[in-house]
Protein backbone atom coordinates (compact mmCIF):
# COMPACT_ATOMS: atom_id res chain seq x y z
CA UNK A 1 0.00 0.00 0.00
CA UNK A 2 2.66 2.16 0.35
CA UNK A 3 3.55 2.28 -3.33
CA UNK A 4 -0.19 3.84 -4.24
CA UNK A 5 0.82 6.93 -1.38
CA UNK A 6 2.39 9.11 -3.95
CA UNK A 7 1.68 8.29 -7.53
CA UNK A 8 0.82 9.73 -10.53
CA UNK A 9 0.22 8.37 -13.77
CA UNK A 10 -0.99 11.26 -16.38
CA UNK A 11 -1.42 11.04 -20.25
CA UNK A 12 -1.02 14.07 -22.38
CA UNK A 13 0.86 16.07 -24.62
CA UNK A 14 4.33 17.66 -24.57
CA UNK A 15 3.88 21.23 -24.62
CA UNK A 16 7.62 22.19 -25.99
CA UNK A 17 10.53 20.03 -26.83
CA UNK A 18 11.64 19.18 -23.41
CA UNK A 19 14.93 21.18 -21.60
CA UNK A 20 18.48 18.89 -20.88
CA UNK A 21 20.37 20.40 -18.11
CA UNK A 22 23.96 18.54 -18.19
CA UNK A 23 25.11 19.17 -14.56
CA UNK A 24 28.28 18.88 -12.94
CA UNK A 25 29.70 15.51 -12.11
CA UNK A 26 27.95 13.83 -15.10
CA UNK A 27 24.08 14.24 -13.74
CA UNK A 28 21.17 14.85 -16.45
CA UNK A 29 18.21 16.51 -16.08
CA UNK A 30 15.25 16.79 -18.26
CA UNK A 31 12.25 19.21 -17.69
CA UNK A 32 9.49 19.34 -20.05
CA UNK A 33 5.24 20.39 -19.53
CA UNK A 34 2.56 17.99 -20.65
CA UNK A 35 -1.28 19.00 -20.93
CA UNK A 36 -4.08 17.18 -19.67
CA UNK A 37 -7.32 17.68 -21.09
CA UNK A 38 -10.87 16.95 -19.82
CA UNK A 39 -14.28 17.28 -21.56
CA UNK A 40 -17.48 17.82 -20.12
CA UNK A 41 -20.78 19.43 -21.22
CA UNK A 42 -21.46 22.55 -19.17
CA UNK A 43 -24.89 23.91 -17.92
CA UNK A 44 -26.16 25.04 -21.77
CA UNK A 45 -25.41 21.41 -22.96
CA UNK A 46 -21.94 23.00 -25.17
CA UNK A 47 -19.38 20.97 -24.80
CA UNK A 48 -16.27 22.34 -22.93
CA UNK A 49 -12.25 21.23 -22.75
CA UNK A 50 -10.22 22.15 -19.80
CA UNK A 51 -7.05 21.75 -20.23
CA UNK A 52 -4.09 21.26 -16.97
CA UNK A 53 -0.14 22.08 -17.28
CA UNK A 54 1.77 19.60 -15.84
CA UNK A 55 5.33 20.52 -14.69
CA UNK A 56 7.73 16.88 -15.46
CA UNK A 57 11.22 16.20 -14.85
CA UNK A 58 13.35 13.14 -15.41
CA UNK A 59 17.09 12.20 -14.16
CA UNK A 60 19.66 10.02 -15.37
CA UNK A 61 18.80 7.49 -18.12
CA UNK A 62 15.01 8.64 -18.21
CA UNK A 63 16.39 11.90 -19.07
CA UNK A 64 18.43 10.25 -22.01
CA UNK A 65 15.08 8.86 -23.21
CA UNK A 66 13.20 12.39 -23.00
CA UNK A 67 15.77 14.50 -24.65
CA UNK A 68 16.21 11.08 -27.49
CA UNK A 69 12.51 10.56 -27.87
CA UNK A 70 9.79 13.15 -26.92
CA UNK A 71 9.61 16.71 -28.69
CA UNK A 72 6.73 19.25 -28.95
CA UNK A 73 3.25 18.20 -29.54
CA UNK A 74 4.33 14.18 -29.30
CA UNK A 75 1.54 12.10 -26.40
CA UNK A 76 3.58 10.60 -23.70
CA UNK A 77 2.06 8.78 -20.93
CA UNK A 78 4.05 9.11 -17.76
CA UNK A 79 4.37 7.38 -13.95
CA UNK A 80 5.85 9.13 -11.57
CA UNK A 81 5.14 10.80 -8.08
CA UNK A 82 4.37 14.75 -7.01
CA UNK A 83 7.65 16.51 -5.54
CA UNK A 84 7.25 20.14 -4.09
CA UNK A 85 10.29 22.61 -3.84
CA UNK A 86 10.34 25.75 -2.06
CA UNK A 87 12.47 28.90 -2.76
CA UNK A 88 12.90 32.46 -2.03
CA UNK A 89 12.33 35.38 -4.53
CA UNK A 90 14.84 38.19 -4.12
CA UNK A 91 12.39 40.32 -2.10
CA UNK A 92 11.98 37.27 0.23
CA UNK A 93 8.18 36.34 -0.57
CA UNK A 94 8.30 32.27 -0.05
CA UNK A 95 7.09 30.41 -3.45
CA UNK A 96 6.06 26.62 -3.61
CA UNK A 97 6.74 25.05 -7.26
CA UNK A 98 4.86 21.42 -7.49
CA UNK A 99 5.87 18.66 -10.15
CA UNK A 100 6.12 15.54 -11.21
CA UNK A 101 9.27 13.40 -10.81
CA UNK A 102 9.34 10.30 -13.52
CA UNK A 103 10.25 7.11 -12.03
CA UNK A 104 11.34 5.32 -15.06
CA UNK A 105 8.07 4.57 -16.72
CA UNK A 106 7.97 6.91 -20.06
CA UNK A 107 5.12 5.43 -22.83
CA UNK A 108 4.60 6.97 -26.26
Amino acid sequence: MNALKNRVQLIGNLGNDPEIVNLDGGAKLAKFSIATNETFKNAKGEKVTDTQWHNVVAWGKTADIVENYLTKGKEVAIEGKLTTRTYETKEGEKRYFTEIRINGDIRE
